[in-house]
């Protein structure tokens, strides 16, 4: 960060504005919002009205000496050379200065401000992108309930007793949650104190009885973009105080969650199993039985080669709460950014989804599992390609059928190969393609949106519509 967003507390503090402009005057109301003094140097500004009676009008130029006592200030005559000189010179006298709409020049920046009393939402872009600011602060407008803002003060008298009621500060926090939920916010800020009362204290007594139990959610982080991410998955990362996670979880997913939130790198790469599959069940049953709320993250969809039916087992026998979050499995992700679709009513009408780390994988019939009407997606399977490939050739696939691997599908890194089932193999390592990857195997891997020309064979041999192969439309 270039700049570090803070409070500046403005009581008994003397704020210096220079200037008659629009810029100015919008600045003159906003700091008459504050508690701070408003020392205005100005010359034929049309206000004849002050905002306030702690703001200080001088109708006149600017001195040296106005910068006398002064703690902060703003500068917009209008005029950039005389800002310029303006602003030197209170930075030799040692005063922060503002020169709006010229962040080159100020020492600070005021942010886009949400104003929900004592609740502050202050949104900067450090003057890069002002209009960008605004746009997200009227986005936030129209989410907080305008009235939030008196219920946090009607909430802070109850801070104290709080602590008596709820000794665990994991307790508050969920008290807290509970009390600023959406669907009771709006309720509870227009009730009479009695009932207020009696709602906070029910709320209190509820928490204390049932948090010592704690809870587990296995939580789907998705294919990889964070925007992927569900907003209930987003929430549960916002709420936890332990966060159990695995190699495939994008780093950025994670910085949704809090930062007080205990963090725990659960490994699990090929070849390295990290703290194993025991290790992470126990860490879970621990976590909880102390009273904590755990996120067990897990890369595409918890419910699919997430090993979550042995963790809800583990859970369960444990008596622990369990709770499952989806996600979006990276097949999907992976489909929709190559834009391949993985059913389709004239090629493949049958999508099967199966782990290249299959116990007794000779078992498997693959000739039923990529046959000419199916698409066939192998997830875990870079290392094993050239066992799978050779299977379902033996097993009379053909071996012209188009395959595309996807390699950290839906990162910004994200790379696409294509070819034929019996290039696999040599596609893999030419491209030098590693895990995490996907290979999708039928017809439809041909419809992908990046493909070389090369691919227009290959189409053709798997009975695809002219059309099709050049990119065009679904019918």
């Amino acid at each position: 960060m270039d700049s570090l967003p803070v409070f500046y507390r403005t009581a008994d503090k003397t704020v210096l504005l220079v200037g008659s402009t629009a810029a100015a005057l919008a600045k003159l109301h906003l700091l008459a919002r504050t508690t701070a003094r408003i020392r205005w140097v100005t010359h034929g500004a049309s206000v004849t009205a002050l905002p306030h009676e702690r703001v200080e009008r001088h109708e006149r130029a600017f001195l040296p000496a106005d910068a006398d006592g002064v703690d902060l200030a703003y500068v917009a005559s209008g005029d950039g050379d005389s800002d310029a000189r303006i602003a030197a010179l209170l930075r030799r006298a040692g005063v922060p200065v503002n020169v709006v709409d010229r962040p080159t020049l100020s020492d600070f920046t005021t942010p886009a401000i949400v104003d929900r009393t004592p609740l502050l939402v202050a949104i900067s872009s450090s003057g890069a992108a002002p209009v960008l600011a605004r746009k997200l602060r009227a986005r936030i407008e129209t989410w907080l309930p305008p009235d939030i803002g008196r219920l946090i003060a009607r909430a802070g008298t109850f801070r104290a007793r709080l602590k008596a009621l709820l000794p665990d500060a994991g307790a508050r926090r969920r008290f807290w949650e509970g009390l600023f939920a959406d669907d009771t916010a709006r309720d509870l800020a227009h009730r009479d104190e009695k009932s207020f009362t009696a709602h906070v204290e029910k709320l209190a007594h509820d928490v204390a009885a049932g948090g010592a139990g704690g809870l587990v959610q296995l939580v789907g982080a998705g294919p990889g973009d964070p925007e992927l991410l569900t907003l209930k998955a987003q929430r549960a990362l916002g709420e936890a105080d332990v966060i159990i996670h695995d190699r495939l979880v994008n780093p950025e997913i994670l910085d949704y969650a809090r930062r007080e939130a205990h963090r725990i790198h659960a490994g699990k790469r090929a070849g390295d199993h990290g703290i194993g599959q025991d290790g992470i069940a126990r860490l879970m049953i621990a976590h909880a039985r102390a009273g904590r709320r755990v996120v067990r993250l897990k890369g595409g969809d918890p419910m699919l080669f997430g090993r979550a039916g042995e963790e809800i087992a583990a859970l369960r026998e444990a008596g622990i709460a369990v709770e499952v979050i989806p996600g979006i499995t990276a097949a999907c992700g992976a489909a929709a950014t190559a834009q391949i679709p993985l059913t389709h009513r004239d090629h493949a009408s049958a999508v099967t989804f199966v782990t290249g780390h299959v116990q007794a994988g000779g078992d498997l019939d693959w000739r039923a599992l990529a046959g000419p009407d199916r698409t066939l997606v192998v997830y875990m399977g870079v290392a094993r390609a050239g066992g799978i490939a050779a299977k379902l050739i033996a097993d009379g696939v053909d071996p012209a059928l188009p395959v595309a691997v996807i390699e950290r599908a839906t990162h910004g890194s994200e790379r696409r190969v294509h070819g034929r089932l019996d290039e696999l193999v040599d596609i893999i390592a030419d491209h030098a393609i590693e895990s995490p990857a996907l290979l999708v195997i039928g017809a439809v891997a041909a419809l992908a949106r990046e493909r070389p020309e090369a691919l227009s064979h290959i189409a053709r041999e798997a009975g695809l519509a002219p059309a099709m192969a050049a990119g065009g439309s679904n019918p």
